[in-house]
Parts: structure tokens; C-alpha cells; sequence
């Protein structure tokens, strides 16, 4: 028996939802004092309205390691949990001393391993995916560990934001770069170095240039398409989702491509018409 936990960053599909081996952890949100949830009580459009009206950017704060540790008691004899990258955020802290907490209450029996995504949204989905791939094909725990580290290792994640305001209210632009790059239309293409930090890959003007650059790249770098799931999730523009799923299935034929709406935290990160690709 095993589980798998993802932070609230990383969206479950319907089906993992359903499938009852996968739980979410929630981050909380702030917004003008306003505090929000990222579990199913989140709603999408009130919250990019508050962040639109707030003259501060949003803030995050990651899940208690009592939250992880609720979800490690149980039956399971395999735990995976998979928290966004360590780079941004302190969700992988949490989940790792929660783990060190369990170990000390309980004498074996359960083995726990967390995982830097080093990454973020669906690129920890496609973690947890792997994850069970591993499990039931019969792998060991240990085996397990090493197949799905060796993954992440090679997962890539692409990013395209249609504004820059959230970076902005939150002092990681200057008011002249954000001011510049909107009134010139200028779209970043940004994407996570080996470590989990944000990268910017390149940049043009307007959307969708943006994100036939941002499938350029991916397409540039891609390997082993057969085998790979590739996963978007876009931040309330379902349509623009839709085409880039059309066009990077034109390119190689991928084991699925999945598209997806995104959690709290991502659409904090993505903003009102931002969009993820991760494989």
C-alpha cells in the first residue's frame, strides 16, 4: 500500500482526485489581509479580482509540518510526497521535518521520502505520477526513489506570463521593467534552472509569439517523447491551453498530454491569463 502527497502548488486531475492513492496538503494566500485557502474552497476568479484591486502583491505561506504529518499516519507502508521547489518555497522543509517527527513517534515500518520538485504546479503532478507508475509495476520503495529522483532530474518547466504586475507588487521587478515590458507588449519565456530557480529563457512580443517560443524551446530540448507525459496547466484561459496541447501534439507524439486549471498558488504565480508546460 502507498500514498502520495502533493502540495496544494501541484493540480490533481479529476481522475487522481478519484483515484485515492493521491492527497493534497494546502499553502495558505494573502491578499490585501485577506486570507485564502488553497484546498477546494478556492476560487479562481475572485481571488485574481482581489489581486488585481490590491495595490500589494499576494503572498504564500507553506503547508505546517503537523499537516504533513496528519497525512503520513495511516496504513501505508510507502509514503511519496512530492512539495514545490525548495528554492521557492518552504513546503519541502515542512514535509522533511514532519518526516524526522513521524520517525521519532514510530519505530519503522513506514518508509517516507520526500521529494524536491524543483519545480512547481504540474511538473509536481507529473512527480506523483511517475511515482505510482513506479509502484505498480511492483517496484521496490528504494527503486522507486531512485527511478523518480532520476526523473525530476530530467523534467524541464516552461512558463509564459501575460502580466508582469504580480512580480512587480511583489519587488522581484522593477516599476520600469514591468512598466516597459507592458507598454511594448514584451512577454517573458521563463523556465527552472536544474535547481529549481526561475530562469528567463527569452522573450517576444506579444502572447502568442511567447508561447510558440516557449514550445520552441521545449521542442528543442525534448527527448524520448514516447515515454513522457506532458502536462499543461493555465491560469483562466482554457482555449490558449487548448491550442498549445494542438501544436506540441503536432510535433512528437507524447505518451498523453494532459491540460489543466490551475490550484491557488500556481495561479498566484501564472496571474489572469499565465500558462505552465512542464515534461
Amino acid at each position: 500500500m502507498y500514498k502520495i502527497i502533493i502540495d496544494s502548488c501541484g493540480e490533481l486531475t479529476e481522475e487522481l482526485k478519484a483515484d485515492g492513492h493521491f492527497h493534497n496538503v494546502a499553502l495558505e494566500m494573502e491578499v490585501n489581509g485577506v486570507r485564502i485557502v488553497d484546498d477546494e474552497t478556492f476560487d479562481q476568479k475572485d481571488f485574481l479580482k482581489k489581486v488585481k484591486e490590491s495595490p500589494t502583491g499576494p503572498k504564500s505561506s507553506c503547508p505546517s509540518p503537523e499537516s504533513y504529518l496528519e497525512l503520513y499516519r495511516g496504513e501505508e507502508e510507502h509514503v511519496y510526497v512530492v512539495t514545490l521547489s525548495k528554492e521557492l518555497s518552504g513546503s519541502y522543509n515542512s514535509a522533511e521535518l514532519a518526516k524526522k517527527l513521524f520517525e521519532e513517534e514510530n519505530d519503522g515500518g513506514k518508509k517516507i521520502h520526500v521529494f524536491n520538485s524543483r519545480s512547481a504546479s504540474v511538473g509536481e503532478t507529473l512527480i506523483g505520477i511517475k511515482a505510482q507508475e513506479c509502484e505498480e509495476a511492483g517496484m521496490s520503495f528504494e527503486d522507486t526513489v531512485k527511478e523518480v529522483e532520476r526523473y525530476i532530474s530530467g523534467q524541464n518547466t516552461y512558463f509564459v506570463l501575460e502580466t508582469l504586475e504580480t512580480l512587480r507588487k511583489n519587488g522581484r521587478l522593477s516599476n520600469l521593467k514591468a512598466f516597459v515590458a507592458n507598454a511594448l507588449n514584451i512577454k517573458p519565456v521563463m523556465g527552472a534552472t536544474p535547481e529549481g530557480l526561475i530562469c528567463q529563457l527569452g522573450q517576444a512580443r506579444g502572447m502568442n509569439k511567447a508561447l510558440r517560443k516557449m514550445v520552441e524551446e521545449m521542442s528543442a530540448r525534448l527527448k524520448d517523447a514516447e515515454s513522457r507525459i506532458l502536462a499543461i496547466s493555465h491560469c483562466n484561459c482554457p482555449e490558449r491551453a487548448k491550442s498549445i496541447a494542438v501544436e506540441v501534439r503536432k510535433l512528437a507524439k507524447f505518451k498523453d498530454v494532459i491540460v489543466v486549471d490551475t490550484a491557488g498558488i500556481s495561479s498566484m504565480y501564472a496571474n489572469d491569463g499565465g500558462v505552465i508546460m512542464v515534461v
